[in-house]
């Protein structure tokens, strides 16, 4: 007991149809707990499963003792980002792990190890597998850290640590976090991964309301947090500028060089300024937008049904 680190620690676990590894991810995550840490509490955050999951959780969960344990039910599925704010804002520990999924493709002292690696004066430390993740996020990942111009580099991170001061930093600058990685990797506070050998022999299976999640959550990302959008858009009406200018060019020397039809060289001068001005208007109203999308998120709220105390 008297080795044991006496910081409160919170365990949040994202959990959607994980009944094959519900058990065991449950069991080993309190031995890890309980062997390292005095006081903690695991939330996990059920994401509207349509399987099994909770009632082999509660099974479990019962067996366990002297630990704390709450499932938060979330009303209708909402997506990882929303289910894991609702588990954030129940944690009261000093530090907060947060597990993006219930497989363990880990040795499980890298739970403590990131905590000790925290303790070196980092607030954030995400843990990473050294395998590479699927096309689709490499390639996510690479546009994010091109367009978002961050100290830190975003990758995909199984499962991470971050202290209450991070999490308080997190909430000030936003109140609601779309992407909780890019909030965290632009907060001020130093940052870290640690990279581990993983150790799966399978991979995560998503269903369809998954997928569209994270395929939204990218692109949302992408637009709030980088300026890809601005950049594409400021890059299309500057073509649709020069393409109205080279009109405009065209009609000038038609006029001179030939004899167009009386009112052709007017209507097309007309139609090529009246061009040139809308999309020189869009080109600032894209700006305008840019700008407000760096200072305010649109507010998206999670709706919890109910939270069950285990023991």
């Amino acid at each position: 007991m008297k080795n044991k680190e006496k910081n409160f620690i919170s365990a949040i676990v994202y959990i959607r149809n994980d009944e094959v590894m519900i058990e065991e991810f449950t069991k080993k995550l309190n031995r890890v707990l309980k062997d390292h840490f005095l006081k903690y509490e695991i939330i996990f955050v059920n994401d509207a499963s349509t399987d099994n999951t909770i009632e082999k959780l509660k099974e479990v969960a019962k067996k366990i003792e002297n630990a704390t344990i709450h499932i938060v039910n979330m009303s209708y599925y909402q997506g990882k980002e929303m289910a894991m704010n609702a588990g954030l804002d129940l944690s009261i520990g000093d530090f907060v792990y947060m597990f993006d999924s219930a497989l363990i493709d880990y040795d499980l002292e890298v739970v403590y190890q990131i905590y000790e690696k925290s303790l070196e004066g980092y607030d954030i430390v995400n843990a990473t597998a050294d395998k590479k993740g699927r096309i689709s996020s490499r390639l996510f990942y690479k546009l994010f850290n091109k367009y978002a111009n961050y100290e830190y580099k975003l990758d995909t991170y199984t499962f991470q640590i971050i202290s209450r001061r991070a999490i308080n930093r997190v909430y000030s600058i936003s109140k609601t976090v779309p992407y909780r990685k890019a909030v965290q990797a632009n907060c001020g506070l130093k940052m870290t991964t640690v990279k581990y050998k993983s150790e799966a022999l399978r991979k995560h299976k998503l269903d369809k309301k998954t997928k569209k999640d994270r395929e939204k959550t990218a692109i949302d990302s992408l637009i709030l947090f980088t300026d890809i959008s601005y950049k594409i858009a400021l890059t299309l009406s500057i073509i649709m500028i020069l393409l109205t200018i080279g009109v405009g060019v065209y009609t000038i020397f038609t006029f001179v060089a030939a004899k167009p039809i009386e009112g052709w060289t007017t209507t097309m001068l007309f139609l090529a300024l009246g061009f040139l001005g809308m999309f020189s208007i869009l080109t600032i109203i894209i700006k305008y937008l840019s700008v407000i999308l760096n200072l305010i998120f649109k507010k998206t709220n999670y709706l919890v049904e109910s939270i069950e105390k285990i023991n």
